[in-house]
């Protein structure tokens, strides 16, 4: 289902920040100033999600979004993909060794036409959340956005939409804050992404002969893989308006093989982000290099954080993408009541997942409980 404010890859219109997205020297993609930003005293235009702490985002824009990002709490993550229509959760393709062009075949069944992105923002709001984060790009590489770096995208598949782009509009109307996940250490895909034998076997599904997708021996160099995400990432911040984080995932494949992780230039990748978008907001999991602007671990966290904490969880017993077998065993209200409790006692947000059905449309588990949820916050 593609409503009437589906986003539209041809408009364009520059937004009336000074400096906004100087560094990157681009103009943004298919979002009303109107809708993105509000103009105040001093001529800055304010990104929506940012009202409450306008005054302080004329001086820093980034003190301004960490401000936010603390007292946000709560926020939907949304992982959907290719993985999807198989219902076995988002790590299918590495688990059952599906070899490459076969796994691609699924980009000719992806029609999404459940996704409504209208409705997953109203539902975020009806919940109590105010940012949500979408898998623009997961292990498999399949691409919900509109990219020139590859034909692996949803704007190539039979539904021929920028899914990322529908729902920044849809959260840049409604004040909700828009974080792009983005699968950085580990690629499934790319011929020059790590592979298992210089950075750990989880790196790549473990096949049992040669994937020819895949760059072997000396050939094979991890930079021109490095250069193609940075692409993307630049993508991202130059198509949506502003944007709130961009949440790095694939943090273990670095870590493996620290020795040799240089060559992913980091610390250059954080500058480039704050560069394009001062407001941006950098995380890489639990943190790789210290510099993040917060962490976001996976359910747990021990010890004390020196940057604002978010706890990522999600709404299935397994995986995080659709998972068919785990129909009918959803966390319960009480049981996300419970991970909103523990994550207040942490003085951290939790990031509430939901894998959406194969057709893009939210589990009607999770809707019921989402809005359950929604009355019980109003209510304390």
């Amino acid at each position: 289902m593609q409503n009437s404010s589906s986003y539209d890859p041809t408009a364009r219109r520059l937004v009336p920040r000074r400096d906004f997205l100087a560094a990157a020297g681009c103009t943004l993609g298919a979002l009303s100033a109107t809708s993105l930003t509000r103009a105040v005293d001093k001529g800055v235009a304010v990104p929506s999600y940012l009202e409450s702490v306008a005054d302080q985002y004329d001086a820093d824009p980034r003190a301004a979004a960490l401000q936010w990002f603390r007292s946000a709490k709560f926020g939907m993550f949304i992982h959907y993909g290719l993985y999807s229509l198989l219902g076995r959760h988002e790590w299918v393709q590495r688990n059952e060794k599906i070899h490459v062009a076969e796994y691609a075949k699924l980009a000719d069944r992806f029609t999404a036409e459940g996704f409504d992105a209208d409705m997953i923002t109203d539902l975020a709001l009806e919940t109590g959340m105010k940012y949500i984060n979408i898998t623009t790009r997961h292990h498999d590489s399949f691409c919900l956005f509109e990219t020139k770096y590859t034909d692996f995208k949803s704007t190539n598949s039979p539904a021929k939409r920028d899914l990322v782009g529908e729902l920044a509009q849809q959260c840049a109307n409604k004040g909700l804050g828009m974080f792009f996940y983005y699968s950085h250490g580990r690629d499934w895909r790319h011929p020059h992404a790590p592979n298992n034998w210089g950075w750990g076997s989880a790196a790549r599904p473990q096949y049992e002969e040669e994937e020819p997708a895949y760059v072997q021996g000396a050939e094979h160099d991890v930079a021109i893989y490095t250069e193609f995400m940075n692409n993307q990432i630049t993508e991202l911040l130059t198509q949506y308006g502003p944007v709130a984080g961009i949440w790095l995932d694939g943090i273990g494949v670095l870590l493996s093989k620290k020795e040799k992780a240089a060559v992913f230039k980091c610390q250059e990748l954080y500058d480039m982000i704050h560069a394009a978008q001062p407001q941006v907001l950098v995380s890489y999991k639990q943190g790789f290099l210290g510099t993040e602007d917060f962490k976001a671990p996976e359910r747990h966290f021990k010890g004390e954080s020196d940057v604002p904490l978010e706890l990522c969880d999600t709404m299935q017993p397994h995986g995080w993408g659709y998972t068919k077998a785990d129909d009918g065993k959803h966390k319960t209200t009480d049981q996300v009541m419970a991970m909103l409790d523990k994550a207040d006692a942490m003085n951290a947000n939790l990031l509430l997942n939901t894998g959406p059905m194969p057709d893009g449309s939210i589990h009607p588990e999770d809707v019921a409980t989402f809005k359950e949820v929604g009355k019980r916050l109003k209510e304390k």
